[in-house]
């Protein structure tokens, strides 16, 4: 991925009369170890009567010796080269072992043939201060080289300097500043005091405007710039030259291209050589052009080439809405710290230290941007075995008909700051929220840890141990048992108030537990999840009141209006009655056994049971308000419909404004519905999930995708690591497509199965599609396995489901996953690590099941916003043609093929070509240069090389990843 420069250099000297010019040395040719490859070169000298010898100094640079025989009025020197600007890695190198820690010494070999460029004739009191205090220091020599590079950077302020010459060492730190060639020399004496090999370089400074501003710092140039620059190498054992600027307090790079190298600043001029005495005119001109760009994952398109992108983009949305697909779109992109890439929650752990922070700063973020009135929630994600706690799961809910759920942002507590609260204000809340939901404040229950419980455990701690400051193995064990004795076993941890939904109104009641105190259960978690719930009065399995979520298929009408009556007479439920001046919730409808099932709890509904009475009006669900690190959480409980959900929001807002209290909301989000908006950010191990809320048109796609990657780039998340070697890769998350429909109703994949049938024979006969797009980790044991990777059987059971899918008529929704349930699996069974996962499609399993999704798992996360979409359009592109068109070819027996040629590039490209061909002669025309910075990306060049007229370049490949046996354990 280089782009390719032109710069030209001109310095033209015009005469008051002909002058004679004596031999002139013009040292203006790339030398011969320049990194920075030099694909043509032209010096054009006027007057053209000269003689010109090319020759090499004798220090091995490049010098074009010129001879005037005739008196001229002008002297010309104009330099034109093309420049490869490939970005490498400057630290691309090793060391002898001898030169691991610096100072060191040469070898008496090698200090001999290094004599011209450690000769040091002394220096002045600033210099040698400066020597003394570098002297005592030991470190690796890289880190040294780089400390001393930037100090020299920060010690000398540069400047401009028109003057000839170069400033002595004493000079420039007396004065504190110098140009270029001052702190090149600075640092060239420097380290010679310190016994290292040095030179002084001249040579040309190329800097390109960035295709993307730096977050913090200068962003360098505005606009693409060149010009003469000076600086240093320094010898090192094993590495040989290896370029340092002290301007820049930076390595030399592939911007730094060599003229001359030599031990004194005086052999490494530009141009030398005299003329008769005569009155003269100086035009000095130079500039960069860039005349190739390839394609580079921080500008992967042209102007023209994205304006062609959105072209196609609107014209498949045109032709999908005239089919009636009813498609929408999401997304999971993965991100990692930019500060810390190689840390272990950016590497392999799931949750750290930062990432709950960063990712609560991209939730704001991105509800300023989609969500204004969005809920913010806080709630348990998935809980793998082998870790201790479950993971955290963020979350943004906001109407799709832009009512808001949430006004008052100020309200919404920010998770970085102490508030102060405590039980005071716990206690309080719990109160005012009773009293604006229309129910009894007095059933609200004061929450402890279990006392009896961690005595225990103190007990069982060794006599010599403090609990305070226990040495347990478990971090996790010993950080809450010194949390606990630290605030006191008998302080109050939270206040819970039963609450559920009763006929109409809200209810809430007594828990007759065995002593009168809720002792929660042992853990960290939020209280909500630790509430003694066996301990409540026992209920028959017939009588329990579980909470039941509508089927996902049914037909809803329009959430009402926020401004309407808090309880929602859409429900279908009666009407509950509200005071005018208060808001609170009157009572409606009566309990199990007559009691009223508003806020009285009188009679039946607050009678003790008896002994193996079922107890079916107790109430098993409670709303929870616990003080945390100074900030007040409120736990919501399990609700049936998003009005009662929506209506509970409502009343904490309410009492969080009365109150002034700002709160977290916790515990179970709102169930699913369609008329609800979804945005989630969760931990995986290694990286930031984001869960994107689905898109219905291209224009929508494209907002939602580069306003994610642009608010997470300015949370300090990247899309992009390095590798050891410096290979450039993603996340190591995957960037997951989720296609379905606005509703499960809508999904064209229910209503079509022979969509999804074409998709999966499709990628099947093109195995580009499972590889150029995916991470590292490929092949059967992946995240994501191809269907003919995990079975060899796999492919004939495929092809009897493709004979039951039915190719017109109504189809029952739950067909298409009768047909792919136990096809569509890894070699485990496990239906989600898959190419294509149908978890969410119409799964019996639950209602979050039966969604009408299908994720497309291939797909890894590009370092660019574009080429994210590059890959959504291919896909919407194959929908839009299957939709008219099924996918009817047979499936393909690639046996051994499938690795041994599609883990080349090569190949990979050769079939690509003929899937964007086929999509043209279908009437949408990719282009295959669309998707060059993906081939880039995923098969980086190494390098080519021509023999006998055969050119060969390399590449990296592809190489699947298999699981490695179990270790034994000293557990066995």
């Amino acid at each position: 991925m280089s782009i390719h420069v032109a710069l030209h250099h001109r310095t033209h000297y015009t005469y008051d009369r002909p002058v004679a010019h004596s031999p002139h040395i013009v040292r203006l040719r790339p030398a011969p170890h320049s990194r920075t490859p030099i694909l043509a070169y032209s010096l054009r000298i006027l007057p053209k009567d000269h003689f010109i010898n090319w020759q090499q100094d004798a220090f091995a640079n490049h010098a074009a010796r010129i001879v005037f025989p005739s008196k001229s009025t002008e002297l010309l020197v104009e330099v034109d080269l093309v420049a490869e600007m490939s970005v490498y890695n400057p630290f691309d190198f090793f060391l002898e072992d001898s030169a691991q820690e610096a100072p060191f010494a040469y070898d008496a070999a090698l200090k001999k043939d290094l004599a011209p460029y450690m000769t040091w004739p002394g220096a002045g009191p600033r210099l040698l201060a400066m020597i003394d205090a570098w002297r005592v220091r030991r470190m690796r020599t890289i880190d040294f080289l780089v400390e001393i590079n930037r100090h020299v950077q920060q010690a000398v302020k540069y400047l401009i300097r028109l003057e000839p010459g170069v400033q002595t060492p004493e000079e420039t730190l007396g004065l504190k500043s110098g140009s270029c060639r001052d702190s090149g020399w600075l640092l060239v004496q420097l380290l010679r005091g310190l016994g290292f090999a040095t030179r002084f370089v001249s040579g040309y400074l190329i800097q390109l405007k960035p295709d993307v501003k730096s977050l913090d710092g200068p962003s360098g140039a505005d606009s693409d710039f060149t010009d003469l620059h000076a600086w240093c190498e320094v010898y090192l054992p094993g590495a040989g030259w290896i370029g340092l600027d002290p301007t820049s307090g930076l390595m030399a790079g592939e911007g730094h291209i060599p003229l001359s190298c030599t031990p004194e600043p005086q052999g490494a001029a530009a141009v030398t050589g005299a003329v008769d005495p005569c009155e003269s005119v100086l035009v000095h001109e130079m500039r960069v052009t860039r005349i190739h760009e390839s394609p580079r994952v921080t500008k992967p398109y042209t102007r023209e080439q994205w304006e062609r992108i959105e072209v196609l983009g609107r014209r498949i949305d045109a032709d999908l809405v005239a089919g009636d697909v009813r498609l929408t779109m999401g997304g999971e992109p993965t991100f990692v710290s930019i500060d810390d890439r190689e840390g272990e929650e950016w590497s392999t752990a799931a949750v750290g230290p930062t990432k709950r922070v960063l990712s609560g700063e991209l939730l704001r973020r991105l509800r300023a941007k989609f969500a204004p009135g969005g809920l913010l929630y806080h709630g348990q994600g998935k809980w793998y075995p082998g870790e201790a706690l479950p993971r955290w799961a963020l979350g943004c809910f906001w109407r799709k008909d832009g009512v808001p759920v949430w006004e008052d942002e100020s309200l919404i507590a920010d998770e970085r700051k102490n508030y102060g609260h405590g039980a005071v204000e716990a206690e309080k809340f719990a109160a005012r929220f009773a009293e604006n939901a229309g129910v009894e404040k007095r059933w609200i229950l004061p929450a402890y840890e279990d006392v009896y419980y961690y005595l225990w455990k103190e007990r069982r701690l060794p006599a010599n141990v403090d609990p305070l400051q226990s040495k347990l193995e478990n971090p996790g064990e010993r950080a809450r048992l010194a949390r606990l004795f630290q605030t006191g076993l008998g302080s109050v941890v939270g206040y819970v108030l039963p609450f559920a939904r009763g006929s109409g109104d809200w209810r809430s009641g007594p828990w007759f537990l065995r002593d009168e105190t809720l002792w929660l259960l042992p853990g960290d978690s939020p209280i909500g999840y630790r509430l003694p719930l066996d301990s409540i009065p026992w209920v028959s399995a017939g009588d329990y009141p579980y909470v039941n979520h509508p089927d996902p298929m049914q037909p809803q009408a329009p959430l009402p209006p926020r401004t309407s009556p808090v309880s929602f007479q859409a429900r279908g439920g009666p009407a509950s009655s509200v005071d005018p001046k208060t808001g609170r919730l009157g009572a409606a409808g009566r309990g199990p056994k007559g009691g009223n099932a508003g806020g009285a709890g009188t009679d039946g509904d607050t009678a003790r049971p008896e002994a193996q009475q079922s107890a079916s009006w107790i109430l098993r669900t409670a709303m929870c308000f616990e003080p945390r690190e100074g900030r007040l959480h409120v736990f919501f409980p399990p609700v049936t419909s998003l009005e009662d959900y929506l209506e509970l929001v409502s009343v904490v807002e309410r009492t969080s404004r009365e109150l002034a209290i700002p709160v977290v909301l916790e515990g179970t989000p709102p169930p699913f519905d369609p008329r609800l908006n979804v945005l989630k950010v969760t931990p995986d191990p290694g990286v930031i999930e984001v869960n994107l809320h689905p898109a219905h048109s291209w224009d929508e796609l494209v907002a939602n995708t580069r306003t994610t990657y642009e608010e997470a780039r300015q949370t300090r998340l990247g899309t992009e690591k390095f590798m050891v070697d410096g290979r450039h890769t993603g996340t190591g998350g995957g960037n997951h497509i989720v296609i379905g429909g606005a509703t499960p109703a809508d999904s064209p994949l229910l209503r079509r199965p022979d969509l999804l049938r074409s998709l999966l024979a499709y990628w099947q006969n093109h195995p580009s599609l499972s590889y150029l797009f995916s991470g590292l980790f490929i092949g059967p044991t992946s995240q994501h396995p191809r269907v003919d990777e995990a079975r060899n059987d796999a492919l004939h059971e495929l092809e009897l489901a493709f004979r039951q899918v039915p190719t017109q008529g109504w189809v029952p929704p739950w067909l298409v996953d009768r047909l792919f349930r136990n096809l569509l699996v890894d070699v485990t069974g496990n239906t989600h690590r898959t190419e294509f996962s149908i978890d969410k499609l119409y799964s019996p399993d639950s209602a979050t099941g039966r969604l009408g999704l299908v994720e497309l798992r291939s797909f890894e996360m590009p370092p660019h916003a574009e080429m994210s979409l590059a890959q959504h359009l291919l896909l919407r592109a194959a929908i839009a043609r299957f939709w008219k068109q099924p996918y009817e070819h047979h499936l393909v027996r690639w046996g051994t093929q499938l690795h041994d040629r599609f883990l080349l590039p090569h190949f990979v490209w050769q079939d690509f070509e003929d899937v964007v061909e086929d999509m043209r002669e279908h009437g949408y025309p990719l282009e295959t240069s669309w998707f060059d910075p993906h081939f880039e990306f995923r098969f980086p060049r190494i390098g080519d090389f021509t023999r006998r007229a055969v050119q060969v370049e390399l590449r990296n490949a592809l190489e699947p990843w298999h699981v490695l046996g179990e270790e034994g354990g000293g557990g066995g």
